[in-house]
């Protein structure tokens, strides 16, 4: 009997950049792509861990290579992504993961250093990536584009401006990039992850991560990073046709508690 549905739910052979994929949410998802049968052209700044990385995914029989970047550098992100087409034939799946957070007041000294800082990596990066990512995407039947925000750009955390205004420009970002490439096909999400067990967190006890998590979240826990890329893979499938302009908080329950 003929199957009942027709979307194609599989990324096999597709290809896809990660950046910041050397540890927690970008690690897990270049190696959920890659067990989905993606080619994964991996980036980050750490050479090392990167690249131990890569090898964990071609051992275990998927297909990975690595890239430095670093994405305030928009040279480099359009040499880089060059690199990738030329080496995998094109490119399907765009994963704007890189990232980094400080938190401090309005009032301290190196302030102004740290908001330029975070709005070129967290934010300025994405548009960078994208404008050099666009000429390959518009080539490919299903194109998507996954922004990696964050719950700070929903809602915000004591001396974290820097971050959660870059953060907030991320779901504004994709929400106006969804709108313009929509007639193109080519769809443009955001996950916005909530308390998740990275290296972002690594620095707060884990006496601290549960009072929080029991207090603040809906699953009374930290997430993994699986958890995020499971979601972030899922809009990445040619059958994820109709969504687009998505912001997907990915946090337990976070947002959807009162106090």
């Amino acid at each position: 009997m003929p199957r009942l549905t027709q979307l194609d739910r599989s990324i096999a052979g597709r290809v896809a950049i990660v950046t910041g994929a050397a540890s927690g949410m970008g690690r897990a998802t270049a190696q959920l792509l890659a067990d989905e049968g993606a080619k994964v052209a991996a980036m980050d700044l750490n050479e090392e861990a990167l690249q131990a990385v890569v090898e964990e995914i071609n051992d275990n029989g998927g297909t990975a290579h690595a890239w430095r970047l670093d994405v305030s550098d928009g040279t480099e992100i359009n040499r880089v992504f060059a690199d990738v087409v030329e080496q995998f034939g094109g490119l399907d799946i765009l994963i704007n993961n890189a990232g980094i957070s400080t938190f401090t007041a309005i009032d301290a000294d190196n302030y102004m250093a740290i908001w330029d800082r975070h709005i070129s990596v967290l934010l300025t990066a994405h548009v960078r990536a994208v404008r050099a990512a666009l000429p390959w995407l518009r080539k490919s039947d299903a194109a998507r584009i996954v922004n990696i925000a964050s719950t700070e750009g929903l809602g915000a955390t004591p001396m974290g401006s820097p971050y959660t205004a870059a953060k907030t420009g991320v779901t504004g970002l994709t929400r106006s990039l969804a709108v313009e490439l929509g007639p193109e096909g080519i769809t443009v999400n955001c996950i916005c992850p909530g308390p998740i067990r990275t290296g972002m967190t690594q620095a707060i006890p884990d006496e601290h991560k549960i009072i929080f998590a029991k207090r603040r979240t809906a699953l009374k826990r930290y997430g993994e990073p699986e958890e995020v890329a499971q979601i972030t893979v899922s809009l990445c499938m040619p059958a994820a046709s109709y969504i687009t302009g998505a912001v997907i908080p990915v946090d337990g329950g976070l947002m959807a508690r009162n106090a």
